[in-house]
Parts: C-alpha cells; sequence; structure tokens
C-alpha cells in the first residue's frame, strides 16, 4: 500500500524500475530503452531476442512483486559523461548509450541547449540489483508503489521513429491503492465492450480502406447524420453568438505557415503537396488560424467593425505516425469546428465568456457535463513565441476569467499552445473517464506577425486579439468518445435513425405510409433547429419479435408498432427503451417534438 504523501508519479516512475529489474532477472540480453511515467501508469521498452507473450506478462509480474517484498530503497549516484559511457558500453547498452551522447551534446536543460554546451556528469538511480540512467523521481523504498498490474505489450520503435529498431514495449496501470486499480480495470473491461471501433462496424458508422490509406476513415450515410448533425448544432451555438461562416481551401503556400510560425513547429506533420504547373512550396492544411486571419487581412478594419467572428467546419490534414492511428479517434484527415474572433483587447472578457457559455451549453446537451478545466498555461521550456509580458498578460486574463465565471480549474504548465494560454474543458463520460474537449484559446501573437490591425478611436493603429475556439475539436476524435460514451444509444436528435416503424402484418401497408408521411412532415426545433424526422418502414414478412430485436440492436431509439387495432383506432404503439405508450396519428407530431 502506498502511503498517502507518495506522489503518483514517482509512485509509476518507481515501478517502471522495477519492471526492467524483473525483465533483467528472467530474460537474457536484453536492451534496456526507455520507462517513463503515463496516465494512469508507466511502460518500459525492451529490445530482447524472445518475443513477450501475455503468459510472460503474468510471469514478470510475479518476479516485480518479489522484488517489491525485499523493500528496496533507491539510491542514486553521478557519473562523469566519460564513465557513462565506458558504463554502457561494458553493459552492451546501446540506447543507453544514444541517451549518453545526447546528454552530452545537448544537456538536460533548455538554458544548456540554447548555449549549445551539455552536461558534464549523468545520474543514475539503483534498486535492488538494478541501475539505469534516470533523472529520478522515486519513492524513497518501493514497498511505497502501491497497486499495479501489467496490462498489455506492443511493438515501439525506439525514440517513435520508423527507421530506428523495433522494441517490445510493456505496459502497467498503477494506483496508490487496491480499489483504486480494481476501480481501474473495471471500468477497463467495460470500455472494451463500449470499443468505438467495435460500434462503428456493428453500427454501420464509418469504415476503413487499404486502398484509401490509414488514418482516413469513410463515414456511411448513419456517420454522416452524426458527424453533420454535431456539426450543425455547433455552428447553431456561434451564429448565436455573432459568428459568420467563412470557408477557406484545403491547401496552402507553405509561406503562410512560415510567416504564422506552424512551419516550424508542426513542419514533420505536414503533407507536402506536388505540383505540376507550379513551382510553389503547397502544403494540405493542418490548421486554419492562418486562413481565417488572411480574411481579417483582405480590407481595413475599424474598432466599429470588432468584434469580428469567423467560423468554419472543415477538415485538416496531418501526417500523424502509423502506430498512433487508432480507429477514429487519431487520424490523418480530421474536420475540425473550428472559430476565430478578432477583437481589441477590453472585448476579451465578453468574447470568452460568451464561448464558455456556448462550450457549457454544448456539453449539457451531450449529457456530458464539464466536470473542470485546465488552464494550460506555457513553462520555462523553448518553442514558445512572443515576449514573456504578452504571456503574462494574456495567462492573468484567462485565470481572471475562469474565476470570474466560477470555473473549477487547475494550472497546467507547459501545455499551452506555441502563440498563447488556452482554457481546456475536461468532461467525464458514462464509466468515469475525463477527456479534453472544447477549447478557447488566447492569442497576441499571431495577429502581430501578419500585421492584422484596425483604427482605434482615436485613430492610431491597433493589433487586435485572436481568441481561437473549437467546441468539439476534432469532430473525429470527439465521435470516438461520444459513441463510447453513448454506447450506441444516441440521443433522440442525434440518433441517424430516429424511428423505426415496424408492421404486424401486410393488412397495416397503406396506414404505415401515412403514418412514415406524418413523420417527414414534423420539424424538430430542439435542440437543433430545422432537424426533420429521420424514419425507416419496416414491412418485412418477419416476427414482430425478430424486427424488435434487430431494431433494439441497432440501437434506434423510438419504435412505432403498427398493428389492425392501432389502424382501426387511428392510432400507434410506440416503444422507447423498456417504456410503451399509445398516441393518436393526429398527435403523434407533437409527441415527437417532446423527445
Amino acid at each position: 500500500m502506498a502511503s498517502s504523501t507518495v506522489d503518483l508519479d514517482d509512485m509509476r516512475h518507481s515501478l517502471a524500475h522495477v519492471l526492467a529489474h524483473a525483465v533483467k532477472d528472467l530474460f537474457e540480453d536484453v536492451k534496456f530503452g526507455v520507462g517513463p511515467v503515463i496516465k494512469d501508469g508507466f511502460y518500459y521498452d525492451f529490445d530482447m531476442p524472445k518475443a513477450i507473450s501475455e503468459d510472460d506478462l503474468k510471469i514478470i509480474e510475479k518476479q516485480m512483486r518479489k522484488i517489491i517484498s525485499k523493500q528496496f530503497e533507491f539510491t542514486s549516484e553521478k557519473l562523469s559523461i566519460d564513465k557513462a559511457k565506458e558504463r554502457e558500453k561494458n553493459n552492451n547498452q546501446p540506447y543507453k548509450l544514444e541517451l549518453v551522447n545526447d546528454l552530452e551534446a545537448k544537456g538536460t536543460t533548455a538554458a544548456n541547449a540554447e548555449k549549445g554546451a551539455g552536461v558534464s556528469e549523468a545520474s543514475y538511480y539503483t534498486v535492488g540489483e538494478f541501475t539505469d540512467l534516470c533523472r529520478g523521481g522515486h519513492v524513497k523504498n518501493i514497498k511505497d508503489t502501491g497497486a499495479f498490474k501489467l496490462v498489455r505489450v506492443s511493438g515501439a520503435y525506439w525514440r517513435g521513429d520508423e527507421n530506428n529498431p523495433q522494441m517490445q514495449r510493456i505496459y502497467g496501470v498503477a494506483f496508490a491503492t487496491k480499489d483504486e486499480l480494481d476501480t481501474y480495470l473495471k471500468q477497463q473491461e467495460e470500455a472494451k465492450l463500449r470499443d468505438h471501433r467495435k460500434l462503428g462496424q456493428e453500427l454501420d458508422l464509418f469504415v476503413h480502406s487499404e486502398l484509401v490509406g490509414s488514418g482516413l476513415p469513410l463515414f456511411t450515410g448513419r456517420g454522416t447524420w452524426l458527424r453533420e448533425l454535431l456539426g450543425a448544432y455547433s455552428q447553431q451555438l456561434r451564429k448565436e453568438r455573432g459568428f459568420e461562416r467563412i470557408w477557406t481551401p484545403h491547401m496552402t503556400k507553405s509561406a503562410l505557415y512560415k510567416v504564422s510560425g506552424h512551419w516550424d513547429k508542426f513542419g514533420e506533420e505536414l503533407f507536402l503537396v506536388k505540383s505540376q504547373e507550379t513551382s510553389d512550396e503547397l502544403v494540405l492544411k493542418p490548421m486554419n488560424c492562418p486562413h481565417h486571419a488572411q480574411i481579417y487581412a483582405s480590407r481595413a478594419r475599424s474598432y466599429r467593425d470588432l468584434p469580428v467572428r469567423f467560423m468554419e467546419n472543415t477538415t485538416d490534414y496531418r501526417d500523424e505516425k502509423s502506430g498512433e492511428l487508432n480507429g477514429i479517434e487519431r487520424v490523418r484527415a480530421l474536420t475540425q469546428d473550428d472559430s476565430h474572433v478578432f477583437c481589441s483587447e477590453d472585448q476579451i472578457e465578453e468574447e470568452v465568456s460568451s464561448l464558455i457559455e456556448a462550450a457549457q451549453s454544448m456539453y449539457e446537451v451531450l449529457g456530458m457535463p464539464l466536470q473542470s478545466i485546465n488552464l494550460s498555461f506555457r513553462d520555462d521550456g523553448e518553442g514558445y513565441l512572443g515576449e514573456p509580458a504578452l504571456w503574462e498578460k494574456s495567462q492573468s486574463t484567462l485565470e481572471k476569467l475562469a474565476k470570474k465565471n466560477k470555473l473549477n480549474y487547475k494550472i497546467d504548465p507547459g501545455e499551452a499552445a506555441f502563440y498563447g494560454p488556452k482554457i481546456d474543458f475536461i468532461a467525464s463520460d458514462a464509466i468515469g473517464r475525463t477527456t479534453q474537449v472544447a477549447t478557447v484559446q488566447l492569442d497576441f501573437v499571431q495577429p502581430e506577425r501578419f500585421g492584422l490591425a484596425y483604427v482605434a478611436e482615436d485613430g492610431a493603429k491597433q493589433t487586435p486579439v485572436a481568441i481561437h475556439c473549437a467546441l468539439l475539436g476534432s469532430i473525429e476524435r470527439f465521435l470516438s468518445v461520444y459513441i463510447e460514451h453513448t454506447n450506441g444509444h444516441f440521443p433522440f436528435w442525434l440518433a441517424p435513425e430516429q424511428v423505426r416503424i415496424l408492421t404486424i402484418n401486410d393488412s397495416v401497408s397503406d396506414y404505415a405510409h401515412e403514418v412514415q408521411n406524418t413523420l417527414k412532415e414534423t420539424v424538430l426545433m430542439k435542440p437543433l433547429k430545422y432537424n426533420e424526422v429521420r424514419s425507416s418502414l419496416d414491412e418485412r414478412n418477419e416476427s414482430l419479435g425478430k424486427k424488435i430485436r434487430e431494431a433494439r440492436g441497432e440501437r434506434i431509439p423510438m419504435l412505432i408498432i403498427i398493428g389492425p387495432r392501432d389502424m382501426n383506432n387511428r392510432e400507434v404503439s410506440i416503444r422507447i427503451g423498456d417504456e410503451e405508450t399509445t398516441t393518436k396519428l393526429t398527435e403523434l407530431s407533437e409527441f415527437i417534438k417532446s423527445q
């Protein structure tokens, strides 16, 4: 049992060392990679002749518990870089030797790296009979490593580079108490049943094709309804707040991203496009803010024009690594409900507060109330654009707004965008998992880089502030979360097929078509306006029981069952889940609107 004073990351980091110790004890000729802390646990990368199986995980875990029972304490030592190199060479550890060489070349701090100077020493930590190159962050004694379990093994390229050797990555999960671990494992079992890849196939929402390519999902008619309805609701919320729809092309000259700073920051994620007609260096767009800035810059602006609000649901393209692609959660073609506000500094509070309200409305309707927010601020690292004073002003502005809007927030250093701080909204799903959803970002940097301006009331030229916002973010990623959250049981307004009409026999066919025509003429106004009822008619010569089972398996939220009695009484029998009711045909539209 871990002490209540033990840092969870230190505990998980320590378990990564114990895992490496156990693998060293059990297998020969092991080359060690790295073993960092990750969300909910840890992993360690190994290069070894034997392929690790699920049965091996049980043996390794048993050995880890044996090591922990000896209650070793962590000890540390410093070695000169030369002695560290000698140690790794003598131990035949090429990956560790590479890391030591990196320490010598680049250093471990941003300051050292900027000076081009490395460090003179490398730190090592020993637990039991295992010593590892490490910067630290451990429990004092391994008896305080809490409750853990090894969960899986997968392939991973050394340092994430496909040109490097492939290693075996063993994953473990760890928590302070056994109860927390058991809750997590139970949650994971439920998550397998809700896997969006499995449900996407079962409910006919999206497919993948080798001829199209990895990370490029194809959405069926049903899946397209989900995408379009979610996107339309996001646009409706923003339109109510004064946003104007715009459109930008899917490719651009690379010069646009060189000015914005995205080229230097995300150059490796860009898809390069070769033209047969021009020598221009072109790329598929990975984000939209530079394009929106160009529309703002297309004509002179006055303080009377501000705020200028643009919105666009558009597909962007990012060259994600093959090993990181996952269903529709991580893709190479992602559709964003992107928004940008260009405003004066004294308009920031009203604009950000309005977007906070939009995000809260969105997730309340979707049944995923926002639990908290992260104020994603910069740290002391490299890669941020803009003067420190600008960052201090923008970060203090966001924190003031978080307090004013009574948001439950925490500050998350190092998670800011390279051009400014963010409000990242965190939602909880049906089985207790949390995920980041909407985001609002404050940007003093890009408007200045693009030379954006407006004429202030006193006639002086001023630079506007940009506010970036996405309520859904990547619609594909959000759908992967939402499919699992709902287990495919989408709310009535969002279901690809809202109503299925089931006939008991052929004698009611004409009446069933009359019922369907009534549905076609019904227009829903909440939460999405002008949302017509989507229905189908099942007149097959099959038993009613079979029709009902199939409809429920396809997660149809409302069934209308029509038999001779219903026809004679000009009624319909309605099933929603386990509830049954009857209504007159003349009242069916109003009943549907109440759902």
